[in-house]
C-alpha cells in the first residue's frame, strides 16, 4: 500500500502483511498485540473475529481515492477509541484483484462496512464517517452495552 497509510502518519500502523514465513500466527494474535495495525482483506476470514472483535472495513477502487483518504485520516484521529470497542481496521483498494470481504459484501466505489461481533453487516455507509458517528452506532449495539456494563 502507498501513500499515508504505508507511512504511517495516521496514527495506525502500517498494514500487515498476512501470509509470510516470519509470522505465520493467527491474525487474530497480530491484531490483539498490536490493535491499531490495519489490515489488508486478502487473506481475511471474518469468522476468525466473531464475538472477539468488530471489523470495520473499508472499500474503495483506489488508495487514491479522495474518500478513502478522507475516511482513513478521521479514522486515524483517535485510533486508541477504535481499539477500546476491539475494532480491526481492514481495507480493500484493489478491485481488480477481489478480496473474499469484497466479493461478499459487493461495494460500489467506496464504502465503509462495520460488522457486529455477532458476524452481521451493522451499518454500511456510502461515504467517509466521522470516528464520532462510528463509535457512538457501536456503542449503542446491545452486545457493547453489555460489555461497557461488564467493565464497571
Amino acid at each position: 500500500m502507498t501513500g499515508l497509510l504505508a507511512l504511517g502518519i495516521l496514527g495506525f500502523s502500517a498494514p500487515a502483511p498476512q501470509a509470510q514465513d516470519d509470522d505465520i500466527r493467527p491474525l487474530i494474535e497480530i491484531w490483539a498485540e498490536e490493535p491499531t495495525r490495519i489490515f489488508e482483506a486478502h487473506g481475511i476470514n471474518l469468522n476468525e473475529f466473531r464475538f472477539i472483535a468488530r471489523p470495520v472495513i473499508i472499500f474503495a477502487d483506489s488508495p487514491n481515492d479522495p474518500n478513502f483518504r478522507h475516511q482513513m485520516e478521521l479514522l486515524a484521529e483517535r485510533p486508541e477509541d477504535l481499539a477500546e470497542r476491539d475494532v480491526i481496521v481492514i481495507t480493500d483498494t484493489d478491485p481488480a484483484n477481489p478480496s473474499a470481504l469484497r466479493l461478499e459484501l459487493r461495494p460500489r466505489g467506496f464504502m465503509l462496512v462495520l460488522i457486529d461481533k455477532e458476524g452481521g453487516v451493522a451499518l454500511r455507509k456510502p461515504q467517509p464517517w466521522d470516528l464520532r458517528e462510528l463509535t457512538r452506532s457501536i456503542d449503542k449495539s446491545p452486545l457493547r452495552q453489555q460489555e461497557i456494563e461488564d467493565r464497571r
